[in-house]
């Protein structure tokens, strides 16, 4: 390694009123390393990075650059400096082009004053290539798929010199060949000499990118791991104070009578074929890789998206031609892949969010019984624990195991007994996905089902009951529990 580390933050402390966010906490990166940055919502992740991107500024601590105090007072100051922060919401312009994205605001100008898009579009492409992307720089972004509305970000880092890059749950959106073009960019860029934080709260994914682990928990640095000298079990116990285990002890629930049907459900280049059913108390676990069809199933089952072929029967009642509005009043809710755009309203409040799909119980109108809300609000946030300021905070500022309660709160104030849950934890920390899974247990213990759509393997060997495997949209394997394991669940899978 090199004498001085290229960043280090030392005694970094951070208050917010009735807060302490940061105590004391140091961070060393060095050049082409790869650090994983790991913790639960609330540690404190986002307010390092915050500090370092200049968007926070901190109570008390130093920040040096390869041996030299900086002053980072803005994210102008920070961007400077060759710091750059990739969020886990991306910040592309849909209606620009690659070129007018990477160099935005820094747009390079001819002699006569003109923007210069000869030399942008070739430097554009010089700065693909060498992430190993073949793309044309004068395609407009909002064509572009996650993964490369992505690479476009990385791009954008790059065109600054920057020498650390931060990325924010880079793989949230992405699917498994995109997460491999995003792995294969990071070792280009590790070999470029560019130092990377990675915050991630797939553990996978730390083993595989990172070099070394820094773990906070509540504010406070708990240790740093070369990556290869740790493993899941403590780095959980690190972040939460405990272990799996004593976080989740799986419990027994009694499973009774069958409580929907889908037979024969079929959709042109999506599923094709597809026929299982749901038992009460029970929770069915779907897997497959990407493309497998798993998420078309999903929306089709709910009414939110048209199927050529099938029948759909809810507790002895077939439903004929289903929409969301009709399989609501049958009792099913919906837990979406994207809570952020389809499974909550960021800017409502956490009361306006729960009762929404139940409006029309509190009245119409101007005559809404704003007490009945709050009422049936306050039952929620207690019942499922949603940790929030109050019930008027808006969900926006939440965190991601939270909203994911507030989405959850508002189907069981609809009366849903039958969850669709499409990647539940997504984007959530060990701690709160440990809540989410008990959630779903109590669900099933009140009588209700849970059909649980995820790619995690951990995930989905140890929460459902039964585990049915799709690829290229057909059942291709059924296992219970017990029955399945990792190498027959991926063998399934790649059919």
């Amino acid at each position: 390694m090199e004498e001085q580390p290229v960043l280090r933050m030392e005694g970094i402390s951070k208050s917010f009123p009735g807060v302490r966010a940061l105590e004391e906490v140091d961070l060393d990166l060095w050049k082409g390393e790869v650090l994983g940055l790991l913790g639960e919502n609330g540690a404190g992740k986002s307010t390092l990075i915050k500090i370092l991107a200049g968007t926070y500024s901190m109570d008390s601590g130093t920040i040096s650059l390869e041996g030299t105090k900086a002053a980072i007072t803005d994210p102008s100051s920070a961007k400077m400096l060759g710091i750059r922060v990739i969020y886990q919401e991306l910040n592309t312009l849909d209606h620009l082009s690659v070129t007018e994205n990477i160099f935005l605001g820094e747009m390079r100008r001819t002699r006569l004053g003109t923007i210069d898009w000869h030399r942008m579009n070739s430097r554009a492409t010089e700065m693909l290539k060498s992430l190993g992307v073949d793309l044309d720089p004068r395609t407009l972004v909002g064509k572009l798929t996650a993964g490369q509305k992505q690479i476009v970000e990385i791009a954008r880092a790059i065109s600054g010199k920057s020498r650390i890059i931060v990325m924010d749950e880079p793989t949230a959106s992405l699917g498994e060949k995109e997460e491999k073009v995003l792995f294969s960019i990071i070792a280009s860029l590790k070999n470029q000499g560019i130092a990377i934080i990675y915050i991630s709260h797939k553990l996978s994914e730390i083993f595989t990118v990172t070099d070394r682990v820094e773990v906070l928990r509540d504010g406070k640095l708990v240790g740093v791991r070369p990556t290869t000298d740790t493993d899941r079990g403590e780095l959980v116990k690190m972040m939460v104070g405990r272990d799996l285990v004593e976080m989740y002890p799986k419990r027994p629930i009694p499973i009774g009578e069958t409580v929907m049907e889908i037979k024969g459900f079929s959709s042109a280049n999506e599923f094709q074929d597809i026929s299982f059913s749901l038992r009460r108390g029970e929770i069915v676990g779907l897997f497959g890789l990407e493309g497998s069809g798993r998420t078309a199933l999903i929306m089709s089952i709910f009414g939110a998206q048209l199927r050529d072929a099938g029948d759909l029967t809810i507790g002895g009642r077939r439903i004929s031609a289903s929409s969301p509005g009709q399989t609501k009043k049958c009792g099913l809710g919906l837990v979406p892949i994207s809570r952020k755009e389809e499974g909550v309203t960021l800017s409502m409040s956490v009361a306006n969010n729960i009762v929404m799909t139940n409006i029309e119980a509190l009245g119409t109108s101007i005559f809404l019984d704003r007490a009945a809300e709050r009422r049936k609000a306050a039952t929620w946030i207690e019942n499922l624990s949603i940790r929030t300021p109050s019930m008027d905070t808006e969900v926006d500022s939440l965190s991601g195991g939270n909203q994911q309660k507030v989405v959850l709160a508002k189907w069981l104030e609809s009366g849903a007994k039958i969850f669709l849950m499409n990647e539940p934890t997504r984007g959530i920390d060990v701690g709160a996905k440990v809540e989410i899974y008990k959630l779903m247990e109590s669900l099933c213990e009140a009588g209700g089902s849970v059909i649980m759509s995820s790619t995690e393997l951990p995930e989905i060997l140890s929460i459902p009951d039964r585990i049915l495997v799709m690829a290229q949209g057909r059942l291709t394997a059924e296992f219970t529990r017990e029955e399945a394991d990792k190498e027959k669940l991926i063998h399934a899978a790649s059919m």
